[in-house]
C-alpha cells in the first residue's frame, strides 16, 4: 500500500488530472515492495465538543518512533496558525495564536513511542474549523487532519404573556446561549405550524446565538400551545408548553365599535373576564399537578420494573460468573514477550510500566513485541479457560485475550480484525472495548478484580467485575489459532495508586489481593462516545 502525503488540499474534490498522476504513480511502483513511510494519524472522524468544556486531539506516528526530539505543531486550517508548538523537546506559548493562549495542555506520556495528545479546554464557537498536527525531524516530516465541530444546548426560554393584539394573544418567548443556529416553532393544541408574528436570531459578544420569538394566538388556536427550540448538530431540542383559556381571548369586533359609549359596563366585563382568567388559571395549575403526580407515579413504576431486571440481570450475570469459575487456571507471564518499557516479577504474576525503553542492541534480533504489553506462557486452542487479574485502582489498563502469532506484527488497533479481545479503561474514567468500533461501558461498580473467561469452541470472550460479581461483556467471534492472555498496564498517569497489573493464584475465590473497603461506588455516568479516545 502507498501512502502520499497529507495536507489541507486533500480536502478538496480531487480533479481528473490529479486522479491520473495519482495512478502512474502506483504503476511505476515496484510490485511486492513493502513501504516503510512513517505515517502520521490523528482522529479518525470529525469531534463533537460542548461549549465551555474541554476536547482531546490525539496525534501518533505508525510505525511507533521515538518523537522526543521531533518538532511537534498543533495548528488551526493553517500551519501558520499556531495551536501549540512542541520544539527542542519544550513547549513555546509563545508562538501560539492569542486565542488559544492559556487553553492548551501537552499530555506527553507516551512520546517515546510517537503519541501525544493535546487537550484543549474552555471551547468557545470559534474554536470550530478544520485542525492539523505536523511531526518534523531532520529526516521525516508528515501531516494529519481532523474537523471539530462545535454545539451548545441555550438556556431555558423565557415565556410571557404580552397582552392583547389583533384579535388575540401575544405570546414573547425569550432565550440565549445557542450554537449552530437554532430552529424555532409554534404549534397549537392539533400540532398544526403557527406562523411567527416575529423572529429574531442574532449573534451575541460570545458568539453564540441569542433568539426572540412572538406570536399571535387567536379564537380557535387556542387551548395547549406549544413552542420548541432545537439544535440541530445536536439532536436535541427544548419544548415547552402554555396552556390559554378561551374566555381570555377578545371575541368579535362589535363590544369594540361599543367602546367609548359603553366603557363602564366594559370595565365591569374585564374585571369578570380577569375573575374567570384567575380561575381559569388555577384549574389550570390544579390539573398540571394532577398530571405531575400522575408522571411522578408512571416514573416510579418504570424505575420499580427497571431496577427488579436489573436486580435479575445481575444475579443472572453472577451465576455466570460462578460457574466461569469451575474452570480456573493457572496463568503465568512469559518475560521474553515483554516490552522493555514493562517489568515482569520474578515469579511472573505481575507486570508494572517503569518508563521509556531502552535502545536494543544492534547485534541482537528484537524478540519483544511492538506493542507495550506482555503475554502470557500459556497457549489456548481449545476447551475452557478462566483466571482473574487485579488491577487495584490504576487508571489505566487493557486486559483480554489476542492470537499468539499476532501482537509482535504491531496491528493498528486492538479489535477482533486484528486478532485482539480486549477490555480498557482510561483515565479512571471511562471503560470501552473495540468491537471492532468503539463501545462505551456503564459499570455500577468500578472493578478492583477482573475475571476472563475463555470458551474456544463456542468462540466466547467473557469479562466479569469479581469486585461485585457483574458480568461487564462478552466477545462472540471464531478463532483462528492458539490465544493467549494479554495485559498492557499502559504509562503510569501520574495518579495516586500506580497498581501493578497481578494474576490471582488459584483458587481464585478468596486467595487473590484482598478488596479493599471501597467508599468510592459509583454508578458511572454515560457519555457518547468520543472517537479521539480510540487509544492504540
Amino acid at each position: 500500500m502507498v501512502d502520499l502525503p497529507v495536507s489541507l488540499d486533500s480536502l478538496k474534490p480531487v480533479s481528473l488530472t490529479s486522479s491520473l498522476v495519482f495512478l502512474m504513480h502506483l504503476l511505476l511502483l515496484q510490485p511486492g515492495e513493502p513501504s516503510s513511510e512513517v505515517k502520521v494519524l490523528g482522529p479518525e472522524y470529525p469531534i463533537l465538543a460542548l461549549v465551555g468544556e474541554e476536547v482531546e486531539f490525539l496525534c501518533h506516528l505508525w510505525p511507533q518512533l521515538d518523537a522526543q526530539k521531533m518538532e511537534i505543531c498543533w495548528f488551526q486550517s493553517h500551519t501558520l496558525n499556531v495551536v501549540h508548538l512542541y520544539q527542542e523537546q519544550q513547549e513555546l506559548p509563545g508562538r501560539q495564536m492569542q486565542a488559544f493562549r492559556n487553553r492548551t495542555k501537552l499530555v506527553k506520556d507516551d512520546i517515546a513511542y510517537g503519541s501525544v495528545v493535546l487537550q484543549l479546554h474552555s471551547i468557545v464557537p470559534s474554536d470550530k474549523g478544520i485542525y492539523g498536527c505536523r511531526f518534523h525531524s531532520d529526516n521525516f516530516s508528515g501531516e494529519a487532519f481532523w474537523e471539530l465541530e462545535v454545539a451548545a444546548l441555550g438556556s431555558d426560554p423565557h415565556l410571557s404573556l404580552e397582552g392583547f393584539k389583533e384579535g388575540g394573544i401575544q405570546l414573547r418567548l425569550r432565550s440565549s446561549g445557542w450554537y449552530p443556529k437554532p430552529k424555532v416553532q409554534w404549534r397549537d393544541h392539533q400540532g398544526q405550524c403557527l406562523p411567527p408574528e416575529f423572529e429574531a436570531i442574532v449573534w451575541d459578544a460570545q458568539g453564540l446565538f441569542s433568539l426572540e420569538t412572538s406570536v399571535v394566538v387567536r379564537e380557535g388556536a387556542l387551548s395547549n400551545v406549544s413552542v420548541s427550540i432545537q439544535n440541530l448538530l445536536l439532536s436535541q431540542k427544548k419544548e415547552f408548553v402554555v396552556q390559554i383559556a378561551d374566555v381570555f381571548v377578545p371575541g368579535a369586533s362589535p363590544w369594540k365599535s361599543a367602546f367609548v359609549a359603553t366603557l363602564p359596563p366594559l370595565l365591569l366585563v374585564l374585571a369578570a373576564l380577569a375573575l374567570g382568567f384567575l380561575q381559569k388559571q388555577r384549574r389550570s395549575r390544579e390539573k398540571l399537578k394532577k398530571q405531575a403526580e400522575k408522571r411522578q407515579e408512571k416514573l416510579t413504576a418504570e424505575l420499580e420494573k427497571l431496577q427488579t431486571e436489573l436486580d435479575w440481570r445481575r444475579a443472572e450475570g453472577q451465576a455466570e460468573w460462578r460457574a466461569a469459575q469451575k474452570y480456573a487456571v493457572d496463568v503465568t507471564l512469559d518475560p521474553a514477550s515483554a516490552h522493555p518499557s514493562l517489568q515482569v516479577s520474578e515469579d511472573g504474576k505481575s507486570v508494572s510500566s517503569r518508563g521509556a525503553p531502552p535502545a536494543p542492541a544492534p547485534s541482537h534480533p528484537q524478540r519483544f513485541s511492538e506493542q507495550t504489553c506482555a503475554l502470557s506462557l500459556e497457549r489456548f486452542s481449545a476447551g475452557r479457560h478462566y483466571w482473574e487479574v487485579h488491577v487495584g485502582r490504576r487508571s489505566r489498563w487493557f486486559l483480554g485475550a489476542c492470537l499468539a502469532a499476532v501482537p509482535r506484527a504491531g496491528p493498528a488497533r486492538l479489535s477482533p480484525a486484528a486478532g485482539y479481545w480486549v477490555l480498557g479503561l482510561w483515565n479512571g474514567c471511562e471503560y470501552f472495548v473495540l468491537a471492532p468500533h468503539r463501545v462505551a461501558l456503564t459499570l455500577r461498580v468500578p472493578p478492583r478484580r477482573l475475571g476472563v473467561f475463555l470458551d474456544y469452541e463456542a468462540g466466547k470472550l467473557s469479562f466479569f467485575n469479581v469486585s461485585d460479581g457483574s458480568h461487564i461483556f462478552t466477545f462472540h467471534d471464531t478463532f483462528s489459532g492458539a490465544l493467549c492472555a494479554y495485559f498492557r498496564p499502559r504509562a503510569h498517569d501520574g495518579g495516586e495508586h500506580p497498581d501493578p497489573l497481578t494474576i490471582c493464584p488459584l483458587p481464585v475465590r478468596g486467595t487473590c489481593v484482598p478488596e479493599e473497603n471501597d467508599s468510592d461506588t459509583w454508578l458511572q455516568p454515560y457519555e457518547p462516545a468520543d472517537p479521539a479516545l480510540d487509544w492504540w
